[in-house]
């Protein structure tokens, strides 16, 4: 290939993305994913991160899905929903506002392994959900969400990437849940990163190589 091309990464989303709860902008998982990136293949990745806490799909589509056409990224990673379920949404109308985003990020025709979507993590153990209503139910409803997601990512060919278990799976331990009781602190974020990059570095890192 070329000599290190930069490589434009896009991460549109909520605080899941933002890193709401990390000790700094370094710890979201956008941005570890872009530095796994860029040691791996030598490129320089390029991550614009316009995610935004308490963002819903509507919010998303309005504010950040323009960014697709304007950048015309060679990443873009995914992760919304949660707070399209806080706020009441029906499982449908999520689906639509989700599949008007997937569409719009279909139009770039990336490579495999180029489109990332993520689930919404396992929330609902954390200290704060039950705030939210009863966790059992919000657990339900996140696997119903994450369902319909990974069934809309599956139909455009985008990678899957389903971090229900990786989100509780250092759960009880110093630092893995944020001082709010609610979102990721660094570790959960690491974490998160470490299972997303696995399912990307292949295809990364043989396109680098030929």
């Amino acid at each position: 290939g070329k000599d290190n091309p930069g490589v434009r990464h896009l991460a549109p989303g909520d605080s899941y993305t933002s890193g709401t709860g990390a000790s700094g902008d370094a710890h979201n998982y956008p941005s570890i994913l872009a530095a796994r990136l860029s040691d791996s293949t030598g490129a320089k990745v390029d991550l614009t991160n316009p995610a935004v806490n308490g963002f819903t799909t509507q919010d998303l589509i309005e504010s950040e899905l323009g960014l697709v056409s304007r950048l015309s990224p060679e990443l873009v990673t995914i992760l919304i929903g949660v707070n399209d379920l806080v706020r009441g949404r029906s499982k449908e109308s999520y689906r639509k506002s989700l599949a008007a985003i997937y569409d719009e990020v279909a139009t770039l025709q990336l490579a495999s392994g180029r489109t990332v979507a993520i689930s919404i993590p396992n929330w609902s153990i954390v200290p704060a959900a039950a705030g939210f209503g009863d966790p059992s139910r919000l657990r339900r409803l996140t696997d119903d969400f994450n369902g319909l997601a990974r069934t809309e990512a599956t139909k455009r060919g985008f990678l899957w990437v389903d971090i229900t278990a990786v989100s509780t799976s250092r759960h009880g331990s110093p630092g893995w849940i944020s001082a709010d009781d609610l979102h990721p602190g660094d570790s959960q974020y690491a974490a998160w990163a470490d299972v997303i990059w696995e399912s990307v570095r292949e295809p990364w890192t043989e396109a680098a190589a030929t």
